[in-house]
């Protein structure tokens, strides 16, 4: 047809499978697996019809103040969205504006790829060293800006602070993005380096360690002008992107510091004592520091694990991809959950290994 002559064609990012039914474990999604602290709870239980009526505050003035308080920053230095899925494609957007190419990892988030196509940024990725780590060389030539996660997605490998700044050091006359989806659950933010690099940029979610990945709640932290730059595009975009209920939810998630710390520590206590246990039915992977883990079996091919987990209703995430495609990465769940999972493995594997 003439007129698809015009479209902007894509090919999109493949997020994992919904929830189907209730009975199933849903490792698939990096999803917390404990609910929202009490106080959030407790305010949406509380919000009146009335409040939906009314359009959102377009600066998203309450948040952005809490976030700066929380993290000992100036307001001026805090951007919002719709997840951090949505800070990170505005960031593209506005900062990777040039004819070099970006870079970023090879084996790393797939929208990043995606978001490049779609808005035609030029890009290479650098391809990780044999133990799934970054090579700080490989950032250190022209380019057009730099981005990737830390820990990694989905390896769950963390890089230690000295080989970011190296990075954002050595690319001063670019826009560098630190992902810190997961930084939560292991590892020491890239925060505190805004005040020194003016063109460092930490994006965060509230999905992840505070259970609200169904309120789409992300940030990003910078220098002001970083900032004010991001706020342009949006609001030439949409000016009220962050709704009434996400903007209070938030803010009460914020108050509650104790209970994010009791639920994070659940995770990583849950994370490292299943580590052990796979270790045990053959399996091995990089050190993941992140909420889940990316686990290759030492006989049993990947895609048949995952095949046999999920006729069970235990669903994990499997990527048909060049170098990942004999692993699997499993969300840690609670512990009823992951003991689901590792006695299922356990059967699978005795019985398969005769």
């Amino acid at each position: 047809m003439k007129w698809e002559e015009n479209v902007r064609k894509a090919v999109p990012y493949v997020p994992g499978v919904p929830p189907i039914h209730g009975n199933m474990i849903k490792l698939n999604t990096n999803e917390c697996p404990y609910p929202p602290a009490p106080g959030v709870q407790a305010a949406l239980a509380a919000m009146q019809s009335e409040d939906m009526r009314l359009y959102p505050d377009p600066a998203s003035e309450v948040l952005v103040q809490g976030l700066a308080d929380y993290y000992g920053v100036k307001k001026e230095q805090v951007f919002v969205g719709v997840g951090s899925d949505d800070v990170l494609s505005m960031a593209f957007l506005t900062f990777f504006n040039g004819d070099r190419p970006i870079l970023f990892p090879d084996t790393t988030y797939s929208f990043y790829e995606v978001w490049a196509d779609l808005y035609r940024i030029p890009y290479e990725t650098c391809d990780l060293d044999g133990d799934l780590h970054i090579r700080p060389e490989d950032y250190k030539r022209l380019n057009g800006g730099v981005i990737f996660p830390n820990p990694n997605a989905p390896t769950g490998v963390y890089e230690p602070l000295a080989l970011v700044e190296e990075i954002v050091g050595a690319n001063r006359d670019v826009v560098v993005i630190v992902d810190e989806a997961y930084i939560d659950f292991g590892g020491e933010s890239a925060l505190p380096l805004i005040q020194k690099y003016d063109n460092l940029l930490v994006v965060q979610t509230f999905s992840k360690s505070r259970a609200m990945a169904g309120l789409r709640i992300g940030f990003a932290m910078g220098n002001e002008k970083l900032i004010r730059y991001l706020g342009d595009v949006k609001f030439s975009i949409n000016s009220y992107t962050m709704n009434r209920p996400a903007l209070a939810l938030g803010m009460e998630a914020l108050r509650d510091k104790a209970y994010f710390e009791e639920i994070t520590g659940k995770i990583v206590n849950t994370r490292e004592r299943v580590k052990g246990e796979l270790r045990e039915l053959g399996f091995s992977f990089p050190d993941s520091m992140a909420n889940f883990i990316f686990a290759s079996h030492k006989r049993i091919p990947a895609r048949q694990i995952f095949q046999a987990l999920k006729e069970r209703d235990i669903y994990v995430r499997y990527w048909d991809k060049p170098r990942i495609n004999n692993s699997l990465r499993i969300t840690v769940g609670t512990d009823a959950e992951m003991d689901t999972l590792l006695a299922f493995l356990k059967e699978y594997i005795n019985r398969n290994s005769k």
